[in-house]
């Protein structure tokens, strides 16, 4: 079996050395001296006791506040902190493993101890992706990355091709969301240790599923970052987001806070052969520099793999700023793959449960515009005022994207999560509704996010949960509470009381999935609906939309509730939508069956021709006679 090494080289943490011995780099300009501290752990032969040799040595300090040394005091597996100005001791802001926490010394880890078997792995193309995000702490009752793993197999039967982790930075505590990491560089030690999770992606690969990352490059978690105490200029008071001072993505010393973020990026994509990285709320990176450094970020990934293999980008952005997803005459992205595309998640949800608070309210004049626009153009949103951000313009024009270029989804993580009990689609609208919703989605040509639990119709909530020391937990309870102080719902504060604690341990375990609750008849209708779906969208979609782009899109209203879409994929054959999404029989139509795909309610249909739908369902037809 041939066997690979991977090992991505930076300019800061530690690196063992060909020849033994190991390099420390650490950026420190508020610092005077740095030391760092190592920890050699053995057993003792003659009592089996385990002993420890504790060394200090002072590094060299250069360019710019760049503080190294090279030794052979050091070996894989020596755990190490740096101590600045002879007091304050902290972990490496680059380490590769924290196998005490955020607070605890940092691991010395040999990339190269680790032999990969699918060197012959090239990834997929983008239009093959459909992804199925999870949270690897409450996937699992083990909830690590060898149990994720033993669930490959029944993604792949699924029809899953991209799996997507929850952020798994290094956080504080025993169970978190993923995006308080720190330590951003290090998956995190309750999840399993380095080699685990590279076992999990050698595996997914050798089934042919991809597997991305999400990152969070907009803040660190509110514990265990220690880069105030000696790198300040990390973070400037030029702009303010909600957890305070931004990142310094433009000012002075911005270059190596950049190749910060940079390396992280290429480190997850070479030294644990990810396929992909989705970054989270980029909005909230403030940065006024030409190129910015999501632009900047995306060149250097795609200069620094070439063709060599697919790796894909892909951005969570509320401010819909469509040139981020520019294509070239090609039809591939210049930078980023796509968006997740919240407007048309939020259509859906209107339409699906009539809600009107928060973010809803700017579906609820016209939830049939807004969703055929979304198949169509992308965005509901391209610059027309939003009034639930004080009717301040929100997006820029979207409409020569293709499709492809936006995720869509009924859940993820914040739609379900950041409701204030965690309710999943199945608590909030009846099985018909959800059937025809699910049908639109998964055959679209969109890609398609599926969150863990979805395929079987899972009710159990996903609440936000997390593990703080008891200060900041205090903090966070209460903050949870008067964050939906503002919803009708939540004007009484006993009601609020009833929202759940995220530093409960029962918030957590009733989020973790039940899988035994997937063998139930009910479920398994769910399951074998997405399987049914996603295995018409291999054969029958997914081989049509290479080469999208500048292809004709448009869709009609039907009713108030119903709309036709109509798109001409990548080999000039037609793909048609209808879909009922109300409670009445939609009439009037004139669609020959000889080329219906797929309908929902296929056993109400008589004769060659379809004249009418009955409530929530929906129609896909192929014509193929068109293709050149």
């Amino acid at each position: 079996m041939t066997t690979d090494k991977r090992q991505h080289n930076m300019p800061f943490g530690a690196a063992p050395l060909p020849d033994g011995g190991v390099s420390f780099q650490l950026w420190a300009p508020a610092a005077a001296q740095v030391d760092v501290c190592l920890t050699h752990r053995h057993v003792d032969d003659s009592d089996k006791n385990i002993a420890a040799r504790h060394v200090t040595l002072q590094m060299e300090s250069g360019a710019e506040g760049c503080f190294s040394i090279t030794t052979d005091l050091a070996a894989t597996g020596t755990l190490y902190f740096f101590r600045i100005d002879g007091d304050q001791r902290i972990p490496d802001p680059a380490s590769r493993f924290q196998p005490e926490d955020v607070h605890g010394p940092s691991e010395v880890i040999d990339p190269a101890g680790w032999s990969w078997q699918d060197t012959d792995w090239r990834g997929r193309p983008w239009e093959e992706v459909i992804i199925y995000e999870l949270h690897v702490g409450s996937f699992t009752p083990q909830g690590n990355f060898a149990a994720v793993q033993e669930k490959l197999d029944y993604l792949a039967e699924l029809g899953i091709t991209a799996i997507e982790l929850m952020p798994i930075a290094d956080f504080p505590g025993k169970h978190n969301w993923g995006y308080d990491g720190t330590y951003l560089f290090a998956p995190d030690h309750r999840y399993g240790r380095p080699e685990d999770l590279k076992s999990l992606i050698n595996a997914a690969h050798r089934r042919g599923l991809m597997v991305f990352l999400d990152v969070v490059y907009n803040h660190f978690g509110p514990e265990g970052n220690y880069l105030h105490l000696y790198a300040p200029q990390f973070f400037t008071e030029q702009h303010m987001t909600p957890w305070g001072p931004a990142i310094n993505y433009d000012g002075k010393y911005r270059e190596t806070v950049r190749q910060f973020y940079i390396h992280n990026a290429l480190y997850w994509l070479e030294e644990y052969h990810f396929d992909g990285l989705r970054f989270d709320a980029v909005h909230a990176i403030k940065d006024d520099s030409q190129p910015d450094i999501l632009t900047e970020l995306a060149q250097r990934v795609h200069e620094y793999f070439g063709n060599s293999r697919h790796v894909h980008l892909v951005l969570e952005n509320d401010h819909n700023a469509a040139h981020y997803l520019s294509r070239d005459k090609t039809a591939q992205p210049l930078w980023y793959s796509a968006q997740w595309n919240d407007d048309s998640h939020h259509a859906l949800h209107v339409l699906l449960t009539s809600e009107s608070d928060g973010y809803y309210m700017d579906y609820t004049d016209d939830p049939i515009h807004h969703l055929g626009r979304c198949l169509t153009e992308g965005f509901a949103y391209q610059g027309e005022p939003s009034r639930y951000r004080d009717d301040r313009p929100r997006g820029e024009a979207s409409h020569h994207l293709p499709p492809t270029a936006f995720v869509c989804f009924l859940q993820n993580h914040d739609q379900v999560g950041n409701r204030a009990f965690g309710e999943r689609m199945a608590r909030l609208a009846e099985p018909a509704p959800i059937r025809a919703v699910l049908a639109l989605l998964l055959l679209s040509p969109s890609p398609p996010l599926l969150f863990m639990g979805q395929e079987w119709g899972c009710v159990q909530p996903f609440a936000f949960f997390c593990d703080f020391s008891p200060e900041l937990a205090t903090q966070v309870a209460v903050g949870r509470q008067q964050e939906f102080a503002r919803f009708p719902q939540f004007n009484n504060p006993q009601w609020r009381k009833r929202i759940p604690n995220p530093q409960d341990p029962a918030t957590f375990e009733q989020s973790v999935l039940d899988w035994d609750a997937c063998n139930l008849p009910l479920h398994r209708q769910w399951l074998a609906l997405h399987r049914e779906l996603l295995t018409l969208r291999r054969h029958e979609v997914i081989p049509r939309l290479y080469n999208i782009a500048n292809q004709q899109k448009s869709y009609s209203r039907l009713s108030e509730r119903a709309l036709s879409v109509r798109w001409i994929l990548g080999d000039g054959s037609e793909l048609l939508l209808i879909a009922n999404l109300g409670p009445q029989i939609l009439t009037g139509l004139e669609l020959s069956l000889h080329h219906v795909l797929y309908t929902t309610h296929t056993s109400e249909l008589a004769g060659p021709d379809l004249h009418a739908l009955p409530p929530w369902s929906v129609a896909w037809c192929m014509h193929t006679d068109t293709a050149t």
